[in-house]
């Protein structure tokens, strides 16, 4: 048996008894759904099922729906705790009476039934408090835990109720106040929208987000054994089942398989063994349960620079080993489903946000890092940023033929095309809306085929089109001798006195390391030449921190291209663009916002949305609002305004982020965010709004231009949650750079043009935090081409040596 299949068929034995069932044959499974589902309706879904069946079946027992392991959840939330949190899940998405769907039933095309049952459906159902809960007690932070759970604690008290609820809690009868819990839902539903609009106590206002946010997150993404959801049939929501396109990718076998050693697998017994039989050098110092290795160089990290990084190192002749924390998944082991593979391929299960709650950030965690489940965008470096960088940077890299050459060889080698043959429907309302206002819509490069035409590639290609590093750059390390050890953590890197050294007082001998499993409780200790960090902007600097570097500008400088969201609502029924937000290429069109005097103010391009997602950012003003405009959810198409930010944060600990914007950065986000909602009234929205907490809207019937003048004149980029203002907005964030920038000199930046620490020799940057400002587009091109040239550099550096 290889460590491979032991290690999967171990993850099935634990699954769990609410999983037990799914063990019958594929035949039973269709009779018994056929008698629940007769004539043709039925046919219908009988072949979904049998398509979601098949796929569940064959995707990664970590990306399945179900609660693996069976048994209890595990949170650190007390009875009463979890009385109140569950009576919040039921206030944000309550049971409502079925004579309020009226109004939102007449242009809602799905079974009325399915609404009918979504209407009824409550938020504290399907063990939400409890996976809420759990995910609080592993993710957040611990003084916003004690914060949470002071609030919780306080609503299951009479005179805590009081406090923060007032009037609302109050009855005729003894004793005269009700406990949070006791309060009907029609007041319950008052005090919410009392708390998201708190001004001054705003601890309190970002609690309650926090609940919101993952309340409705979790609902919307949950999914049972089956991979099924009971409410997506009523917002129109369907998971992509399909793998037929270019089917002769989505390859049963393991494109890594050669190279990889997955710790998930391994025991203390095996892994030594796994590692030699790479071709490691391995011994044991069983005195201080340290396993050593030795490699000529030893890369952090497995994403856009890691994985160039490593091809380039490999193809040198250098043995390489490459150390991820995250697991490895191919085409065939992904599921599409937004929870599961989320919380398996994302950096706190996609719910990573900045201290003060003002930004919510995407970067993943999975051998290919973001790679793999970014939205496949492939933009070149803009030459007004070459520019900028070579001459007010001081650094030649960015206006040399090395880096316009390496820019070639990224694009060829991860298959980069111009064009798309069919958009779906946010990227149809976006070309559409820009082409009625005369502005110029260009196609957006991306890692695919010109066919491909799928909207679920951010959670891992199942279609195995997209050609992340997963499926190129690492490929051609492991077919030269390189290893990737996955499982793994980079605890602190091995620095020592530089004896030898003019300019560098410390030099780099490896890295220590840690095994993210229970079956390992060996410390790694890795010996090589060149030590690389490319584990992205927001590790690299902790873990250079950690390890006792000084310089001022790591952890300093982060840029995080900031996002504000549009939205419109296009019914079906008087649209002629067609298809789901969730279905197509998931960004194929994009818009550049100018200034008078042609300068990039803000580009417009389409997210991916699933309903988890969508669910979080949508501002909640009442269950029944919210209700209603979750059932417009697949046709409610969003748009992105992102910006090339002059502010900046720092990350100087692991999750703790610090951000703020500038004012031009406002002025740009807003200009760009103003002009997404004029691109979606022209297309032919009949509702358009933003995020922004107050549920700001327009009615787009009849409009005449001094309306749309006097909504737009009120879209403003407003402050977070934590700000003194009564309306506040959520910035996304999926491109992370500049916290450990290359400089010229060390007060300059972290590390010299050639990637190398100014304090350590031997130790490298490769990935996005040493570019020394934000891009203002879509980051791979540019991370990767940088890599490639670094690694150049590093196999010539490695040659002196």
């Amino acid at each position: 048996m290889s460590p491979r299949k032991g290690g999967r068929e171990r993850l099935e034995r634990g699954r769990g008894e609410d999983e037990e069932e799914c063990s019958h044959d594929t035949g039973a499974w269709s009779c018994s759904y056929a008698k629940k589902n007769k004539g043709q309706r039925g046919k219908h879904r009988l072949l979904n099922f049998l398509k979601r069946e098949i796929m569940r079946r064959e995707s990664h027992p970590l990306l399945r729906g179900g609660r693996r392991g069976g048994g209890k959840y595990k949170h650190a939330f007390s009875s009463t705790e979890m009385e109140s949190l569950s009576s919040i899940c039921e206030a944000l998405l309550p049971p409502l009476q079925l004579e309020s769907l009226d109004s939102s039933k007449e242009n809602n095309p799905r079974s009325s039934k399915a609404v009918q049952s979504f209407w009824k459906v409550s938020g504290s159902q399907f063990s939400v408090p409890d996976q809420v809960a759990e995910m609080l007690t592993k993710r957040a932070l611990p003084e916003a835990m004690i914060l949470l759970r002071v609030i919780l604690w306080m609503l299951a008290t009479r005179l805590g109720t009081l406090l923060l609820c007032g009037s609302l809690c109050l009855t005729g009868k003894w004793p005269f106040i009700n406990k949070f819990s006791d309060i009907c839902l029609e007041n319950r539903d008052k005090v919410l929208q009392k708390w998201f609009k708190h001004r001054f106590l705003t601890p309190i206002r970002l609690a309650f987000l926090y609940f919101k946010v993952l309340c409705l997150f979790v609902f919307f993404s949950w999914c049972d054994e089956n991979g099924e959801n009971p409410t997506w049939e009523a917002i129109g929501y369907k998971v992509d089942n399909d793998t037929d396109e270019n089917s002769n990718n989505t390859h049963k076998e393991r494109p890594l398989e050669k190279g990889i050693v997955e710790a998930i697998n391994e025991t203390n017994l095996s892994l030594p063994q796994s590692l030699a039989q790479k071709c490691l050098e391995v011994s044991i110092d069983a005195r201080n349960n340290i396993l050593k290795i030795k490699c000529d160089v030893v890369v952090v990290g497995s994403g856009c620079g890691g994985g160039v990084a490593a091809a380039v190192l490999a193809a040198s002749g250098q043995k390489v080993l490459v150390l991820e924390k995250g697991n490895y998944f191919t085409p065939r082991d992904y599921s599409s489903l937004e929870g599961p593979s989320l919380n398996e391929l994302y950096e706190y299960g996609g719910t990573f946000a900045s201290w003060d709650g003002n930004m919510a950030i995407l970067t993943g965690t999975t051998v290919g890092g973001g790679s793999a489940v970014n939205w496949a965008a492939c933009i070149r470096t803009p030459d007004y940023v070459l520019k900028e960088w070579a001459e007010d940077y001081k650094l030649p890299l960015f206006s040399s033929y090395e880096y316009l050459s390496a820019m070639d060889t990224v694009c060829k080698r991860i298959g980069v095309t111009d064009k798309c043959v069919e958009e779906g429907l946010q990227n149809q309302v976006l070309r559409k809306g820009c082409n009625d206002l005369g502005l110029q819509v260009d196609y957006v490069p991306r890692n695919s085929s010109e066919h491909h035409y799928c909207g679920s590639c951010n959670y891992g290609c199942r279609r195995g089109d997209k050609q992340g590093t997963e499926v190129t750059w690492l490929v051609d390390a492991v077919d030269h001798g390189a290893v990737i050890l996955t499982g793994c953590k980079a605890e602190r890197f091995i620095l020592e006195k530089n004896k030898e050294g003019n300019v560098r007082k410390k030099k780099c001998l490896g890295a220590m390391a840690n095994i993210l499993t229970n079956n390992v409780t060996w410390r790694l200790q890795i010996e090589a030449k060149v030590t690389i960090s490319a584990c992205g902007a927001l590790y690299t600097p902790p873990l250079m921190i950690s390890s006792g570097l000084e310089n001022k500008n790591i952890g300093r400088n982060l840029h995080l291209h900031p996002v504000l969201m549009a939205w419109g609502y296009f019914p079906d029924s008087i649209s002629d663009l067609k298809g789901k937000i969730y279905e197509g290429g998931i960004i194929t069109s994009v818009h550049k916002v100018l200034s008078e005097d042609s300068k990039v103010k803000a580009i417009v391009e389409t997210p991916a949305m699933g309903p988890g997602t969508f669910s979080s950012l949508l501002p909640w003003e009442s269950g029944l609002d919210f209700k209603e405009r979750m059932l417009k959810y697949s046709r409610t198409v969003h748009l992105i305004t992102i910006i090339r930010d002059k502010g900046c944060g720092e990350v100087r600990a692991e999750g703790r982020i610090g951000y703020k914007l500038d004012e031009s950065d406002k002025e740009n986000i807003e200009a760009g965010l103003k002009q997404a909602l004029r691109i979606l009234i022209a297309a032919g929205a009949v509702e358009v709004g933003t995020q922004r907490s107050d549920g700001q809207r327009l009615k787009c019937n009849g409009n005449n231009e001094k309306e749309v003048k006097k909504f737009l004149e009120s879209v403003k980029a407003t402050g977070g949650p934590m700000t003194h203002e009564e309306k506040f907005s959520i910035y996304g964030s999926a491109h992370q750079m500049g916290s450990c920038r290359m400089g010229m000199t060390e007060i300059e930046g972290a590390v010299d043009e050639n990637g190398q620490s100014w304090e350590a020799e031997g130790l490298f940057v490769c990935d996005a935090s040493l570019l020394p400002a934000a891009i203002g587009v879509n980051p791979m091109i540019t991370i990767q081409s940088t890599a490639y040239c670094i690694a150049k550099r590093i196999a010539k550096f490695l040659m002196i040596e």
